[in-house]
């Protein structure tokens, strides 16, 4: 299956083909995570320059990527994490983009990410905001294509079966790159200051307090491919001495946030000691202060 590019910042997926069947886009890959300084970071974007492109949809200094995650009030779908469920499923509302203008109408991705053994699925439709909410919180069926109606289905199934609430927002700018020529399946994509919050979920709010819920010094970068990854990246990650991670914002968050004890995939900021000089970690004029409090 090609791969599918996250839409342009603000943008869903199929805004220049309106009149298609179905907005529904599913993909299949597997997924390598690092957990590295963003110096370094910034130093393994460049090298990667050289073999790949940068995503169309990201613009120098990357984008903002806004989830709300939807979870059962025992916390089932970060649980089935932790246990490592071989078949497990996560549901979400994505916005691409800054937060300051978001409005009933803007564009947001419902998603389902799941995952099958080591292969990661992720199957969403884009719908305005209002629209995505009253499917998920509301629990209410909305207007759908025919393609459609087995996804919006099996949301609705879900957050009434399972009593689905809003869980947890995390939040991150993002730097993506795509593979070229034979490496067309590769995506690496590079996320810092990525933040959260356990409460006021709605995008449109308009002065949100998130806090870090991994060290600002500290971005998660994702080696993402369909089969399997290209010898030069295994290389450059033993070169640069990069150990895989797990890794997960959501589960960080939900532990951050004291909503579930800390596991093995929590990042803990005295593993992750910072630079010896400070870095600039101010955000960005149109978003709220961030707290960079202890986990």
């Amino acid at each position: 299956m090609a791969p599918s590019r996250e839409p342009a910042p603000g943008t869903p997926e199929d805004a220049e083909t309106p009149h298609v069947a179905s907005r529904l886009h599913a993909f299949n890959r597997f997924e390598l995570k690092y957990l590295v300084p963003v110096e370094q970071a910034a130093e393994i974007r460049d090298e990667l320059s050289e073999r790949m492109d940068r995503d169309l949809n990201s613009p120098a200094g990357g984008y903002g990527v806004w989830s709300l995650y939807y979870d059962s009030p025992q916390l089932r779908f970060y649980w089935e994490k932790i246990e490592g469920l071989k078949f497990r499923r996560k549901l979400r509302i994505r916005h691409y983009g800054a937060l300051d203008g978001v409005s009933d109408e803007s564009p947001v991705c419902v998603e389902i990410k799941q995952r099958v053994n080591r292969v990661t699925q992720k199957r969403r439709i884009t719908l305005p905001y209002g629209t995505a909410r009253q499917l998920c919180d509301a629990r209410e069926m909305v207007e759908h294509s025919p393609g459609e109606r087995g996804f919006v289905h099996e949301v609705l199934d879900l957050v009434v079966r399972l009593n689905l609430r809003p869980t947890a927002i995390t939040g991150y700018q993002r730097e993506a790159l795509v593979g070229r020529g034979s490496d067309t399946g590769l995506r690496v994509t590079f996320d810092r200051r990525i933040r959260g919050r356990d409460r006021d979920f709605d995008f449109a709010l308009a002065t949100p307090e998130n806090r870090f819920t991994i060290p600002p010094h500290m971005a998660v970068m994702e080696v993402k491919v369909n089969e399997r990854t290209p010898y030069w990246i295994t290389d450059l990650a033993a070169r640069r001495n990069l150990d895989l991670v797990r890794v997960s914002k959501y589960v960080q968050s939900i532990e951050a946030f004291g909503l579930a004890p800390r596991s093995v995939f929590h990042v803990d900021e005295a593993d992750c000691p910072p630079p010896p000089t400070p870095l600039d970690t101010q955000p960005p004029a149109h978003e709220a202060p961030v707290k960079a409090g202890a986990q």
